[in-house]
């Protein structure tokens, strides 16, 4: 991922907090047969390594696990974002030396993949990624809630992932590269927004205090 150092975000909270928000992931591999990707929630295991350990699972009729990875896993995990219009900024009123653009915020994780079919810790991964998204519902769903025979049945039908960490590389583009004037432009159109997503990225854009 290519990053300007205004936009580098190399603290591992705000990381890892990306990687908790994100409903969806991309599980990215290299193969002799080219590159192959699959889209599926992960979870970090933050307990685990020096980086964290990423844990999720996919069908057992996805090739990507019979084809043997070539150097390291890219797990992309993708926040908030949202369009840029020139419109915004204060420098078109000046200029007009203006174009549009995209903010938005992503994480890239990378490390040696794993694919597992122990049921063991396949219902273990399979728990505790459904009790990640269940536990702030009014009434969660447990896994433990489906007859075991049934879950045993399901279990036979994935393949696990896991992903020590060695590496992030997140970014967070947020108009910083814009003078003072022209992100309080770009904050001010995006939060009054519908789009509930461009309210998000307006928070994230650094204001002069």
């Amino acid at each position: 991922m290519y990053i300007p150092p205004a936009f580098k975000d190399d603290d591992i909270e705000s990381i890892r907090a990306t990687i908790r928000s994100a409903r969806l992931a991309n599980l990215v591999t290299a193969t002799t047969e080219g590159p192959v990707a699959t889209p599926l929630p992960l979870f970090l295991d933050e307990s685990e390594g020096e980086h964290g350990v990423l844990y999720g699972h996919l069908a057992k009729a996805n090739p990507q696990w019979k084809l043997a990875p070539i150097g390291d896993a890219l797990a992309i995990f993708s926040g908030p974002d949202a369009y840029v219009t020139p419109s915004w900024y204060a420098t078109k009123r000046e200029t007009e030396k203006v174009v549009p653009t995209w903010n938005y915020v992503a994480v890239h994780a990378y490390g040696p993949v794993e694919f597992f079919q122990e049921p063991e810790r396949l219902l273990d991964a399979v728990t505790r990624l459904t009790n990640r998204h269940e536990g702030s519902r009014a009434k969660p769903w447990a896994v433990t809630d489906a007859p075991a025979d049934f879950i045993a049945a399901q279990l036979r039908g994935i393949v696990g992932i896991r992903i020590p960490v060695v590496r992030f590389e997140g970014k967070r583009k947020m108009s910083q590269n814009r003078p003072k004037a022209d992100r309080v432009g770009v904050a001010a159109g995006l939060a009054a927004s519908e789009n509930p997503h461009d309210r998000e990225v307006a928070r994230l854009i650094p204001l002069p205090g």
